[in-house]
């Protein structure tokens, strides 16, 4: 029974493995840096993490401990993958914007009787001479750029249409792998992977002429300079929030996850 004033989730009883005792073996949905940096604290830890990927990314990053790519086929698949396979608990470590996952990670998890938890990096905050914009999602994001704009557009490759569709506006769009739609002549496409330093923010935006960066509020240290980099360089941010997720357990880092896992095992 927990203590008067204790706010921690209730953790179901993890379980069994054949020799009765209580497994360690983790499912991590999610290929953030976080899944990947918990994935290697929890195998020192003496857990056996196995970390679910989209499949959305081609050459994903390397990560401890086994890998499988492609989804469940709804909350209803992932409770049967999760509960079937002696899993203790599940962490929902994807993407802030992957709202749909999450939806399934919750559903599945009372579908199953698995404790679950959601590692979640903190959302970035405008400092006092941040010049940004708020707004709810890419529609409104296009709309918030004045005509001429020269955009840095840090979005990922799948909602960059609307950005295009708009010939008074030009600029460098940044993603991880090559978009599906074909390129207009008035935006550059620049692949490259995170993380970013500060003097090569610094360079890009000066080298282009950058008025504007629009960017997803992901949040972490990875991406982060180019926020500091827009302020050092006046250029304004329009920053896209996160959208709402069901309401569970959530931690901010891989420590904190990893005594989550400690209690579920020792319940």
């Amino acid at each position: 029974m927990a203590a008067p004033g204790d706010t921690r989730p209730t953790i179901p009883s993890p379980p069994p493995t054949a020799s009765g005792t209580a497994s360690r073996r983790v499912l991590i949905l999610g290929g953030t840096a976080e899944a990947r940096e918990l994935a290697g604290l929890l195998i020192k830890s003496g857990f056996e993490p196995l970390t679910s990927l989209a499949g959305i990314t081609q050459n994903p990053a390397q990560r401890a401990g086994e890998t499988r790519s492609g989804g469940f086929g709804g909350a209803r698949g992932l409770a049967d993958y999760a509960g079937g396979r002696g899993f203790c608990a599940l962490i929902d470590a994807t993407h802030p914007f992957a709202q749909r996952i999450s939806t399934y990670a919750k559903e599945a998890a009372e579908l199953s009787g698995l404790p679950l938890l959601r590692l979640e990096r903190p959302a970035w905050m405008p400092g006092p001479q941040d010049r940004w914009s708020s707004v709810a999602n890419n529609l409104a994001a296009v709309s918030a750029l004045p005509p001429g704009a020269r955009v840095l557009l840090t979005i990922g490759r799948k909602e960059i249409s609307p950005y295009f569709a708009r010939s008074d506006l030009s600029g460098i769009a940044r993603m991880i792998e090559p978009p599906d739609v074909e390129t207009v002549g008035n935006w550059e496409v620049l692949l490259a992977r995170p993380p970013f330093s500060l003097e090569d923010e610094l360079r890009l935006l000066s080298d282009n002429s950058i008025s504007h960066l629009v960017t997803k509020n992901s949040g972490g240290a990875e991406t982060e300079a180019k926020l500091v980099a827009a302020r050092l360089k006046g250029a304004r941010i329009i920053m896209i929030e996160r959208p709402d997720k069901p309401a569970v357990p959530t931690v901010a880092d891989s420590g904190a996850a990893l005594e989550f896992l400690r209690r579920v095992v020792t319940a």
